[in-house]
């Protein structure tokens, strides 16, 4: 194996494009460029529905993506969250897979998608590739595990404190085009208690909300509200990744 790079989240520009693209040197990507395409993902679209071959991989450059678990009687519940940082199916570069979870937009933006099966050609002539697949993986495990322990064990107000913070970051803005209705389904809960605790979060003075628009007005307040998983998942978001052959 070559030399290893490192790659940190950065938050300083806006309109960044994929990190983990952004981590493949220009020999590996030259493998993808030709295969991809820049489309816009629109919010309440699925990518990918449980139990369904993935056949598409997407790598988002703007928005925001949960992955759900749902239940055998429709019932779902966010499972962990995606951004830039991310992809949705790449381990489908590994082989053929079904998908585990619904992959919906939550907020919209931009991605770029590649068919699995040119991924996953890719995957296997570039030792780079291959290693970002494993490493996003091992990261994405980390964060299902993180939010099945904060879905067990955390109240509503320090969840959905979380959840916002974690939008946030990802979106670099501190609004956010949110329903109650949305919000009721990854905290799986009630949308009246979604409704009860985003009014007593206003009320604090830490957001404010109107008409389907979430607006972060104290972060550090909202961050005092959230659980532990907050911060414990943004370490494992800005964990370097290594990246082989650069």
């Amino acid at each position: 194996m070559k030399g290893r790079a490192t790659v940190q989240l950065d938050r300083s520009h806006a309109n960044r494009r994929n990190l983990l693209m952004a981590a493949l040197p220009d020999r590996d990507m030259s493998l993808l460029t030709p295969y991809l395409k820049d489309i816009p993902i629109e919010q309440g679209v699925v990518l990918q529905e449980q139990g369904e071959h993935i056949d598409q991989v997407y790598f988002p450059h703007s928005g925001f993506i949960s992955l759900l678990a749902v239940m055998q009687q429709g019932n779902a519940i966010e499972i962990a969250t995606m951004g830039y940082e991310g992809a949705v199916g790449s381990l489908a570069g590994l082989g053929p897979r079904q998908s585990h979870t619904r992959a919906v937009v939550q907020v919209a933006g931009t991605a770029s998608r590649i068919a699995a099966t040119r991924f996953r050609k890719a995957a296997e002539e570039s030792e780079a590739i291959h290693n970002i697949i494993v490493r996003y993986g091992e990261m994405l495990l980390i964060q299902v595990q993180q939010t099945a322990a904060c879905n067990a064990l955390h109240e509503v107000e320090a969840r959905l404190s979380r959840w916002l913070l974690q939008a946030r970051d990802r979106l670099e803005s501190n609004t956010i085009r949110l329903t109650h209705e949305f919000l009721s389904q990854m905290l799986g809960v009630r949308r009246t208690t979604v409704t009860v605790v985003a009014n007593s979060l206003q009320r604090a003075k830490l957001i404010r909300y109107h008409r389907g628009q979430i607006e972060i007005v104290d972060r550090p307040g909202l961050e005092a509200r959230a659980c532990e998983c907050y911060e414990a998942t943004r370490r494992q978001t800005d964990q370097v990744i290594p990246v082989a052959g650069r």
